[in-house]
This record gives structure tokens, sequence and C-alpha cells, in this order.
């Protein structure tokens, strides 16, 4: 079969509608979109005159329908209908009541006008009233309301799991469940039906594991809708005027609702999906859990006929509330009934409750969070897994006699999970502003808000605390205040927020009388949802006023270009503004006061601010900031100063460095303010590196003579789990293969977890493919369900919800090995990530040897390092881990647009590494991944040079003679001991190095001055333009407390050549540096190190090598300059003490357990 080659994005907005039918790929958002271009589409079929609206606020899993909205405005504006993104949920609900008056205004210009409202749970709660309001006053009859309600049943990101069925059920709003996207339309056109027959708002529950999911389905054929015969009662059950407080709204309540049941009888939205009345046992799957019965019983091989000739019957269940008509009919010719739902009993208690009159021997059990005798059956809290059913499914349905092809028992998957491993939790972006405005004075403490700033919250050292709901930021301390000694806090709250609700907080603290700085985080954008514009301008001068009119004690603003209010844009009155390194001056300021103060922090999202460059809407950066790696100590003081993600670990022979990682550095500059003279600035940014034509062609011909790996989908679905990085490309990857199996008419459905994923955390993306789209049933991996692991990223790999879908003897892995840093370590640069270790518990968890490379060095190499993902997925598919066809999946990549060229050709590397890893060695230049310095006579041999130039051959001489004593003291090990020993040779000859040839103003001179990395820098950047060097002499400093640096031009170079040409002054009465401070400690960490080797040599034996490695490697932890190293030395004194006591006590003549060592792995393997 051929692939549809003239698929495009307009699809899923045209067959079907404006198109005959056919196939379509859509997401649960671009379904809300479609639902509305339905209702429209067959409006106009039906000859009616009617327009649509739609309104509401973005929140996960509903954060992205505006700009799904946005994207489609074209279309949507010619099937009349209009989106207005409201500044808070009850004013988006209000303004969609509004639209159900048109009908009866006698200016009307349309007869009718469908609304839908969207919010997330806490969204639906805050709306209340006005949802309640717009309920009671009803629909028109030709408009009629959807109310979308996100629904967040596993808390995934959210401040809880949120259940709205039983607040809608409360206002008498009926409430109905798709299972899939795939229902999304067809309910959505059944719910605005219901509406208009019945005056009714209707509830739409879009909860996360739907809406976030995609896929490929066909298009709904339109059904017309029954309309019967209803009793209006004496005033009609449609929006009315007037309409005045009183009991006939409640009386017209219940006229409404009985038709609204006289609507669900005669238009059926429950399917009965086999099995025929008076069943044994029916069960009855609510929404979503009835993918998950559906994909219980194909685990557990119950086949249909068979279930249907034992009288078992499934029912799937869209109508929630009121009691499905079909629902009750099954039920009262069942003998027993079995609920299954998600979250709290809502169908399951109606049911029982309509049961409770009917006459015993009619009467059936009913099950679904007890069994029959009371017994906890299904869970309550929990989200719902098809293995979690399939235990009990299998006991109910043995117990009816069903045994056919069933397992004897049910093998739950272990889902043991080691403890101590890296989490990726989401983080600030790099350059982000809340970096530093979330920063508190030392004594002082802030409270979270909803927004990005929350994240603060996990780094205890902003002392951050306290939740509340969104716009009630800081009222939470006006009723604690008054009863604790605490005498001031911080409230951070975003600018959205602040726009949303939150100025209404701000009044209630000054109406209070309140001590408390609000921190108001002008960002300009509402980063945490994708970076939406706020529903309305705001300016910061806007906000001073307001803030002022409010009678806010003091108002200040703190800015990253404090000269920007000028003009129009200026502050008013007396306003005064200060640099944002001036922040903590600020807040200390600010504290002392009485009353409510404001303080503005204005610097824009840095996500944001890069898609305004990249969409043209805001200058290019013209900075560069790179760290020289042989001046860089990496203490991680840089890191601690910034709080920057661009700010990563390099691994070299001399230690973990740091560097700049240009792709997605957003140049904020706050690293300078680590005490580090490694960093130095230039104009312009570095020229971006890309894979020569030649070596593409290269690439190119060598993967064309490859095999294809000959996968192909079966009868079974295929899972793949992709785990990996949020801002990396993991959602572009999964679409692509989401495309490629619709392209070739197969059957796909993915589903992506990335909760603040744009924030630096985890993603997961659950890919699931079938031939026959009857084989897929829900969108998630079950526990151990996974055929393929595609790790762009280890530490995602290994959390848990990873870790459980993997199942030994099933899951195939193709792992990424380069090592991203976790926010963690910013605060802690001793961590790591151990990429040896997660393989191994990969491995060990699926029982087969991963298929390894790291991806991103490939891709720096042979493409762009954006297409690092894509390049794995080349190499998966190449392995027959990805059973679709290779035109399929390149036409997908086409079809992402963009990088089309890049992606297609980090593909074909991918494939190349995995069919002929041989071939892309040789176009690489042969395999550079042995550590030049694994030996310990090389490391020797280069230490010794490199203190040559350091110093003098003398001097590099001295070096040698150390290391001759610990030649001779480890010479004559055996066996395990012999590795020990070699283990301390390597770590003296590294960290007497290290003491030896310590960072003096000479070396730093010369390593600065070096002509080899200026001629690099002016290669990568084409010049060397505005180059700066960030330095803090003594001469600058001699009377602070906290050095500060300065930064100074080229002209210093020939002063910095001059005095690293003085270094023979080094330690002599003429050296001028001598007497500092850090000078004499390192001399001093010199001399006790080289009596520590003494002490080592004279007491070595068996059992002690362990140890002595320990105290020889005690030097790597002083790392820094000036302040930064002396407050280390203590740390290492300490622990140095401890060994040495370890290591005077007398040893067992037996060795201590090898200590671990890496192994190699090389850049593809495995």
């Amino acid at each position: 079969m051929e692939i549809d080659n003239g698929f495009s994005g307009a699809d899923r907005y045209e067959i079907g509608i404006s198109r005959p039918g056919g196939r379509i790929m859509l997401s649960g958002t671009q379904a809300i979109v479609r639902m509305m271009l339905a209702q429209a589409a067959a409006d106009r079929e039906a000859g009616l005159n009617t327009a649509g609206f739609a309104s509401g606020y973005r929140g996960s899993p509903l954060g992205a329908v505006d700009m799904e909205m946005w994207k489609a405005k074209r279309v949507l504006e010619q099937a009349g209908i209009r989106f207005l993104p409201a500044i808070n949920e009850e004013l988006a609900a209000t303004a969609v009541l509004g639209t159900q008056r048109v009908g009866s205004d006698a200016d009307r210009k349309v007869d009718g006008v469908f609304g839908l409202w969207y919010g997330k749970g806490p969204g639906v709660d805050r709306a209340g009233d006005a949802l309640h309001h717009g309920n009671a006053y009803g629909s028109s009859e030709m408009g009629g309301v959807l109310v979308i309600v996100g629904d967040d049943h596993g808390c995934v990101s959210s401040s809880m799991s949120h259940q709205s069925d039983q607040t809608l059920i409360a206002w008498g709003m009926p409430v109905i469940h798709p299972a899939s996207v795939a229902d999304y339309e067809a309910y959505g056109l059944w719910g605005w039906a219901a509406s208009r027959h019945s005056g009714l708002w209707i509830g739409f529950k879009a909860i996360s594991e739907t809406v976030e999911s995609s896929v490929s389905c066909r298009s709904v054929e339109r059904r017309s809708f029954s309309l019967p015969p209803v009793d209006p009662g004496n005033d009609g059950l449609h929006w009315r005027w007037p309409d005045l407080p009183g009991p006939q709204m409640e009386q017209r309540m219940a006229f409404k609702l009985e038709a609204f049941s006289a609507f669900a009888r005669a238009n059926p939205l429950d399917k009965l999906t086999f099995g025929q009345a008076a069943p044994r046992l029916l069960i009855a799957a609510v929404g979503k859990a009835h993918g998950d019965v559906m994909e219980a019983l194909r685990q557990l091989g119950a086949g249909e006929a068979e279930l249907e000739s034992a009288g078992i019957a499934l029912l799937q269940v869209g109508l929630v509330w009121p009691l499905s008509p079909l629902l009750a009919e099954l039920a009262e010719t069942a003998e027993a009934v079995l609920v299954v739902e998600e979250k709290a009993a809502v169908a399951e208690a109606l049911l029982k409750q309509h049961l409770y009159n009917v006459p015993e021997a009619r009467r059936p059990v009913v099950i679904g969070k007890e069994d029959e005798e009371g017994r906890p059956l299904l869970p309550v809290a929990e989200e719902l897994r098809p293995s979690r059913l399939a235990p009990l499914l299998l006991a109910r349905l043995q117990a009816l006699g069903v045994s056919a092809g069933l397992p004897a028992c049910w093998q739950q998957p272990v889902l043991d999970h080691p403890a101590g491993l890296l989490k990726r939790t989401p983080y600030f972006c790099s350059g982000c502003p809340h970096n530093l405005s979330t920063l508190v004075p030392e004594g002082s403490r802030a409270q979270l808000g909803i927004g990005c700033h929350a994240m603060a919250a996990r780094i205890p050292e902003r002392h951050t605390s306290g939740s509340v709901q969104m716009g009630g930021e800081g009222v939470d301390w006006l009723g604690a205040e008054g009863f604790v000694d605490t005498g001031h806090i911080f409230q951070n709250m975003g600018d959205g927020t602040f726009f949303h609700s939150g100025h209404l907080a701000i009044r209630q603290a000054v109406a209070a009388g309140s001590n408390i700085t609000y921190k108001l985080l002008y960002n300009d954008a509402v980063a945490m949802t994708g970076g939406q514009p706020i529903d309305g301008k705001l300016t910061v001068p806007q906000i001073v006023r307001l803030a002022l009119a409010e009678r806010v004690a003091r108002v200040v603003v703190v800015a990253d270009d404090p000269g920007r209010y000028v003009g129009d844009n200026a502050l008013p009155g007396d306003t005064r503004v200060y640099h944002r390194d001036r922040m903590d001056e600020v807040q200390r300021e600010l504290r002392e006061l009485n009353g409510v103060s404001l303080l503005i922090y204005d610097q824009v999202c840095a996500t944001e601010a890069r898609r305004r460059r990249k969409r043209k809407q805001a200058p290019a950066l013209n900075r560069s900031v790179v760290i020289n790696e042989q001046v860089c100590e990496g203490c991680g003081d840089c890191q601690k100063a910034s709080n920057c993600l661009s700010v990563v670990p390099l691994k070299t022979d001399h230690g973990v460095k740091r560097r700049i990682d240009q792709h997605s550095c957003n140049t904020d500059m706050s690293c300078l303010k680590g005490f580090c003279p490694s960093f130095v600035t230039l104009r312009g940014r570095p020229r971006v590196k890309r894979s020569d034509a030649e070596l593409q062609r290269a690439v190119g011909q060598a993967v064309a003579r490859l095999p294809e790996p000959g996968a192909a989908l079966g009868t079974a679905p295929y899972e793949i789990l992709l785990t990996g990085i949020g801002g990396t490309g993991v959602v572009t990857v999964s679409s692509i293969v989401a495309t490629a199996a619709h392209l070739q008419q197969a059957a796909v459905s993915v589903l992506d977890f990335t909760g603040f994923a744009q924030k630096g955390g985890s993603v997961l993306s659950h890919i699931r493919l079938a031939s026959d789209r009857a084989q897929l049933h829900q969108n998630r991996i079950d526990r151990g369900g996974a055929d393929a692991l595609i790790a762009a990223d280890l530490v995602v790999a290994t959390e848990r919800e990873a870790l459980e879908c993997i199942r030994a003897g099933r899951t195939r892995i193709a792992a990424n090995l380069h090592e991203t840093q976790v926010g963690l370590m910013l605060r802690d640069p001793t961590l790591q990530v151990d990429s040896d270790g997660m393989l191994s518990l990969l491995e060990k968890r699926s029982g087969a040897q991963a298929l390894a490379l790291d991806a991103k060095a490939l891709a720096e190499r042979f493409a762009t390092p954006l297409q690092a993902n894509v390049l794995l997925l080349g190499f998966a598919w190449q392995a027959g881990l990805v059973p679709l066809r290779l035109d399929a999946v390149r036409q997908a990549i086409r079809l992402q647009g963009g990088s089309g060229d890049d992606n297609l050709a980090a593909f074909d590397c991918g494939r190349l590494a995995a069919g002929d890893p041989d071939a892309l060695r040789r176009l690489d230049g042969g395999e550079r991944t042995q550590d030049e310095f694994d030996d310990y006579e090389r490391l020797k041999l280069s230490r010794m040079r490199l203190l040559a130039e350091y110093q003098n051959p003398e001097y590099a001489a001295r070096y040698l003679r150390r290391l001759g004593k610990v030649e001779q003291a480890t010479r004559d090990w055996q066996g395990e001991d012999a590795v020990q020993a070699e283990a301390l040779r390597i770590a003296v000859a590294r960290n007497l190095y290290k003491l030896m040839a310590c960072k003096d103003e000479y070396e730093v001179a010369r390593q600065l001055s070096d002509r080899g990395f200026l001629q690099r820098l002016a290669e990568e950047h084409g010049s060397l333009d505005g180059l700066r060097f960030h330095l803090a002499p003594d001469v600058f400093n001699f009377w602070r407390r906290q050095p500060r640096k300065v930064a100074v031009g080229r002209w210093i170079l020939p002063l910095m050549r001059g005095l690293a040409r003085l270094r023979f002054l080094r330690g002599s009465m003429f050296d001028p540096f001598a007497g500092q401070e850090d000078r004499r400690a390192e001399r001093q960490l010199l001399a006790d190190y080289e009596s520590l080797l003494d002490t080592l040599c004279a007491g070595l034996e068996r059992g002690k090598l362990a140890i002595a490695v320990k105290l020889a490697r005690l030097p790597e932890s002083v790392r820094g300059y000036g302040h930064v190293k002396l407050a280390a030395i203590p740390a290492m004194g300490k622990r140095k003490a401890e060994l040495l006591l370890a290591f005077s006590e007398p040893s067992t003549g037996q060795p201590l357990p090898e200590q671990a060592q890496r192994r190699h792995i090389p850049i593809v393997a495995r």
C-alpha cells in the first residue's frame, strides 16, 4: 500500500467537514477546535443561521487550547466562530452566558450562538458562580453550551488532582465523558444538541489522558438527532428575559432535566460493546475506563465472542449524570453489575440509588469501589490501569466459568525502584528571570504562588513555601501574621496571576494593614503553559499607577535594563528604579517598612525572548559568554551565582570543568558573577556549526547500502516509550513516529506527558502502534507493556514512571549516553549523572543488552546538536525498534518543516550508527572515545610536560621524584590489590599535579592569553570583536569584604603575557603575590599533601589501599579561587582526619570491596 503523500496539517479541520470524510490525525486539543467547526458545518447543512463563540482560561491539561484556536483563526472566522481569551475563568463563563441571550435579542445578527467554555479543574471551582448561573438561566434553542472541564485525575501538572463531576452535578449540569479523542467530535455535537433541546449547559470531561493525546482515526459521520416532545413547564426551558430571581428557576430545572433525559433516551450516547440483554455480568465502564477494561481483557486473552456466550456484557458509559438510560435498563436485567470508573464513584452511586426501589428479584449486585462484602475493590485515589483491572476481571471471569485462553493467575510486573537515583525535576530555564527574582535576603522567607516561579520551592536555599489558589497569594499571611513572631514576608506573584485576579489580593492586604512585600515578577508572558501573552495589555507603568491608586505604601521597580522607562514608558511620580544587581539591597530596605510594599521585577521570560528573536520580533543576541576550561576549576560558583542550566559540566582529563552551552544560552550574563577568572565575553554569537555537505553525502551513500531491518506491525499493539527532556524535541520525535504511522495507514495513538517539561523536566511519550485501530484501546503504555524504550535521556528513563513500563524478555532499548545535568547539580557541583549505572539498571530490568550511543556527540559532528533526538530515532529504527516503513518515516520528517534536511541527515547518521558503526567511525576519522590518560604511564608523562610549561623542567622533576616513591610503595601488589594500587598511583598523579600547578596570577594570565585559546575563539565567533576578560584583581578589591569583578578589554593581553613570562618569580622572595592568603594556603596544601604521601607510603598494607585512594583524592574537593577555595579547605581537613584515623587502625588483611570504576562505553557501542 502506498503512503498518503497528500497528507497535510489542514486535513484535521477539513476532512469530514468541508471535504469528504476519511482518516485524520489530531490531538485532543485540536479535537476541541474541530468539534466547533463540525457544529458550524452541521448548522449550515441544516439551514440554520448560527455562530460560534469560545472563551476560557488556559491551564493544564487545557493549557494549549488558546494557542490552537489562534493557529486555526482563519478557518474559525470563516465558519463564523469567535474566540475570546478571557483574563480569568469566571469572566469567560460570564461571556459565554451572554451568547445565549442573542437568540432572543431583537437586533440579533444570527439566530443563535453555540458556546464553548474551557478551564482546568480549579478553574471550574473558581468559575462556579458564573457557571451555576449560566446553567440556571439556560441555553438558547439554536445556541447551546459545552463546558469543557480539564480534569487532571493523576495530578500530573496541578496543585492537586481534580474530579469535577460532583461539582457540575450540584449545579444540575449533565456530565458526559468521552473515552478517547476519537469520541470528542461525536460527543461535542451530541452535547450541543442536548443543550439546545433541554436548555441546560452540558459538562464535557476532558481528562489529561485523553485531551493530551493524539490519535489517527476516521472522521465522524454526523448523525441526526431525534427531538422527543417535552413539557416546557409554565415559561419554557430556554433563556428568556425577564427572568427574575425566584423558585421558578428551580422548578424550571426539573423540567430541563426531564427534557434532557428524554433526549438521552431518544439519542443514546452509551454503546454496548458486546453482550446482550439480561447478562450474568454487566461491566459498565465510564469514559476512559472503557479503554482500560478493553485492554485488560486483551491482555488476558479473553475473546468477545466467548465472553458474550458466557453471559457477559460490556457497556461504554459516556453519560455520567443523569444516570444513563441504557445502563439503568441493562442493570435491571443483569445478575451483577461491575461499575468501572476512575476516581470517586459517581455512576456507581447513581445506579445504586436507582436500583434501591427495584423489586429484589430484579435487583442485581452492584460492585465497583467495593465488592459484595464491602471490601475495597477499585481504587478511589489512583488512576486506573489495565494491569490493575486484569486480576479483578480474571477472578470474575473464572467464577463465571470462562477459562479458555485465560491465564490461571495474573502475574503483576515487579515495580521495585532503586533508591538514590537522580530525578529530572522541572527547573528554571537558562537565563530565567526567576533565577534571581525569587532570591530573598538572609533571614527572610517568601511564599510561592501559581506560576513558573513556584519552582523556587524546590530550592531550599530560597526559603520559599506555602501554596494557595490562584489569586489568593499573600492573603493566607493575613490570617497567620497575628499569631507568629515573624514580622514580614515576601510574596511572589506572576504578572499573569496579577491580571487574572491577584490584584485583589494586594487590595486585601492593604485593607488589612499587613506587613508584606509583594514581588510582582513581570515577565511579559504566561510561560508556564507555553508562552502565551497575557490576555490584555499590562505594562509596568500601568501596574505602578494601579498600586499607588490602591494605596500601596511603596512601589519600586528592579530591572535588567533600568534605562527603559522613558517617554511613553516613563514611571509615574518619584517611583525608584534599580538595576537587578541591587536586588538584595532593595529587599532589605523594603522588609523594614510597615505596611504593604510592591517590588516589580521587570525582565522578559527567557524562553519567550528566544521565541521573539526567532520570529524576528526582538533584536538578535549580540554577546557571547565563553569559559576557558584551562582556567576553570570546576568549583561551580558560577552555577550557584546564576542558577543557570546553560552552565554545564564538561568532563576533561583534569576533572569536571564547566562550559557554556551556546545553543541554550540566553546571555543573561549572571554566570559572570561567579568568582572565577575563566570567563570571557565577545560581541556576536558563535557561528552555527553544521555538517559539511561532503560528509553528509558520504553518510547518505553509506546508508543507501544498508539493509532495511524488516520490522513490521503485527496484529497485537506495538508499544514504544520515548523518554527525554523538555525543550529538546522529544515531542517532535513522537510526532514523526505518529505521522509516519498515519501515512502508512496504520493505527496510532500518542500520549505526551509533558507537565512542566518546557522547564527542562521529564517528558514521556507513550506511542502505541497497530495494524488495526480496534487493537488500540487506550493511550498509555501499561506496566510492563513497552516493546521498545527509546531513551533520549537516561535520567528520565530510570524514573519510576518509565521503569514500570519495562518487562524482562520483551522490552528492547536504544539509549542516548549523553549526560545532561539536572537542576540539583547546579547547587551541588560534586554530583554527576551516572549514565553507565543507569544503563546497567535498564539492562537488568529488560534482561537484554541495550543499544547505546552518544547521540549529542554524533549530532554535533554529522548534523547539528539540535537533531540529537532525531538521530537517536534513526538509530532505533535501523535496529528494528520502530516497525514502520522507511518512506513513511522520511516523509513524516519532511512534514515537520523547519529543519527537515538537517533532521533527515541526522536520521541517516543514526541509521548508519546502528547498521554499520565501523563505516561511521571511518567517516569520523576513527573512534576517539578512549581517554588518552586512562593509563598511569601516559598520565605521568603528560603531567610532567605540563609542569615544565607551568614552571620549568626542575619543577617537573620534583613531581617525578614524588611519584617514584609511590611507585616503589605499590610495586609488588597482586590481583585485586594491584587494581587498587594502580588507582592509588593515578589518584596521586592527578592530585599532586593539581596542587603543584595552582592557578595563580601567572598561570591564569598564561592561559587567558594563550594564542591557541584566542584563535579558537576567533574561529568560533568570526572575530575577537568586543573581547572582554572578567577579573577580580586585588588592586580593585582590597577594601571590599566580597570581591567584585571588572571587565577589561584586549589591551590587557600584552600585560598578561608579560606577567606569564615572570612566572620564574613564583614562590621566590621577589614574588609579589606570595603573601596573599590564597597563595599561602596553596603552599600549605602542597606541603601537607607531600607529608600525607609519606604517611601513605610508609603505612600501606593489604586492606588499606581503598582508604589510601580516598586520601590521595582529597584535593579534588578543594576547587575555585579566593574565598571559594578557602571555604572548601576546612571540610577537606575534617574528612582527612577521619580517613587518617581509619588508615592508622590495624588492617584485617582483607581487601576492601573494589571501588566502582566506570566502564568504557564507546561512542557507538553495545
